[in-house]
């Protein structure tokens, strides 16, 4: 056993590291207290209604944790104000707290510190700091841009029901919610259930979905690939082929994991008179697409999921478990990082050496943050429940159900929410809020990383698993 003496690097990495480890969870803390402050406010609340301080915390942090949980009707408790400031925090949380501050900060031609620079690297949780304010101002141009054409397109349907000003507003809060993966909606008290026949809604819900799940840096990539592609004429295998191999395995697992639970909702629901059973062909599929889509971290809903059987419940938990892609606006353990604890376990198996996807090996640091990552988020979902189904007099299901959607920030609810005590609602505020800022951040929070522990290594020692 030696040690390592540590140098100056070190400590300075391990100094921004630990800044970036408090700084994002109390920023989306701070942002928390804040819109909770403001939704208490009388003109917050609808006339006829109140609001009192747990309301309003559940509230604001289903809202910022981009979640969809709610103990009251959205569209009728809240005023306009009310509506407003729970639209600013789905966009504040989809984007991230430390993200919009620094485009104030551009946009008041503030300049960016090193310090800053590290923390927005840290909330992203990219691989390198290389054009990280290009990369910063891409993201908020294209995020406008998707919601700004959601939105639109929402018009078509909206305007006709709701008239022009109610449809324009209902239009941009129902296209925000769906491309921050919040699933919170001003429509009614059904969410999208009336709207399960309307092929165009739900496509244009799943398509926002859907891109804000992808992840940015796989945008980046497309858009990229597809001008390259133009100016060389060349085809789509040409251009799939030019993609990173990150694109390629989140475009891969995306598509499968759709499929994968559309197939699972139409033959478990198809005979259920209270999800798809009545419904056209058609219908079906559509609606069996859409609860897959949403299932992974969206929120809306198109059928009751109170009526869902429990093996669609149990399966549908594993896809909120897993959740949307990184460096995007979804939830969960992200696709690549189950992926990765999955090829990992097929490589051991298989007596592999290395673990390798697209004949590209995965890095050490990687399969280890991967591992626990997952580990992590399962431990806290498992204690969470034993917790709810301790203190509130729910089924098994239902509180797996509940758990999993808030850790996963997805926000689907077989409509227990409401029902919950104020000790289970203050179980699913810590769960949303943990799954917005990762369990790994907050153990990195908590942690002491000024020590040492990496200067010393240790003789191997004999154990023995499995």
């Amino acid at each position: 056993m030696f040690r390592r003496k540590e140098t100056q690097y070190d400590q300075h990495v391990k100094k921004k590291r630990f800044r970036s480890a408090q700084i994002i969870p109390l920023g989306f803390l701070g942002a928390i207290i804040v819109g909770t402050v403001l939704l208490m406010l009388p003109f917050s609340t609808a006339p006829g209604y109140t609001t009192d301080f747990l309301t309003a915390l559940f509230t604001a942090t289903t809202s910022v944790c981009v979640t969809g949980l709610v103990v009251v009707d959205t569209y009728i408790h809240w005023s306009l104000f009310g509506k407003i400031v729970i639209l600013l925090l789905i966009q504040l949380g989809g984007l991230g707290i430390i993200a919009v501050f620094s485009l104030l900060m551009l946009l008041f031609r503030k300049k960016i510190s090193l310090r800053q620079t590290v923390i927005i690297h840290d909330s992203f949780n990219l691989n390198s700091m290389n054009g990280l304010l290009q990369f910063l101002i891409k993201v908020f141009i294209g995020t406008f841009l998707v919601e700004g054409a959601g939105a639109v397109l929402y018009m078509f349907v909206f305007i006709p029901r709701f008239g022009i000003l109610k449809g324009i507003w209902y239009s941009i809060f129902t296209a925000i919610s769906a491309f921050c993966n919040a699933g919170l909606d001003i429509l009614g008290p059904d969410s999208l259930i009336s709207y399960q026949t309307s092929k165009s809604l739900l496509l244009i819900t799943m398509l926002l979905i859907i891109l804000g799940g992808l992840g940015y840096i796989v945008w980046f990539d497309i858009i990229s690939g597809i001008k390259r592609g133009l100016k060389s004429q060349a085809g789509f295998s040409y251009i799939y082929k030019r993609f990173s191999e990150h694109t390629r395995l989140v475009l891969f697992l995306t598509m499968f994991l759709i499929l994968a639970g559309a197939g699972m909702v139409f033959i478990l629901e198809y005979n259920n008179p209270d999800t798809i059973g009545c419904l056209s062909l058609p219908d079906k599929i559509f609606n069996s697409l859409f609860q897959s889509v949403t299932f992974r971290t969206a929120g809306f809903a198109s059928v009751p999921q109170q009526s869902l059987r429990d093996s669609t419940c149990v399966g549908g938990a594993l896809f909120m478990f897993i959740g949307g892609s990184p460096i995007g606006t979804a939830g969960g353990v992200k696709t690549v990082t189950f992926f990765v604890v999955i090829a990992n376990t097929l490589a051991y198996i298989g007596a592999r050496d290395e673990t390798v996807i697209f004949k590209r090996r995965l890095s050490e640091e990687l399969i280890k943050k991967a591992s626990a990552i997952t580990a992590v988020s399962f431990m806290i979902t498992f204690f969470m429940l034993i917790l709810l189904c301790a203190t509130n007099n729910v089924s098994l299901t239902d509180g797996m159900f509940e758990i999993v959607s808030a850790t996963a920030t997805v926000g689907l609810s077989r409509a227990l929410t409401p029902l919950l005590n104020p000790v289970g609602k203050w179980i699913i505020i810590i769960c949303m809020y943990l799954g917005r800022i990762g369990p790994i951040s907050m153990a990195l929070f908590f942690s002491n990383t000024w020590s040492s522990k990496n200067s010393i290594n240790f003789s191997k020692g004999n154990f023995y698993v499995g």
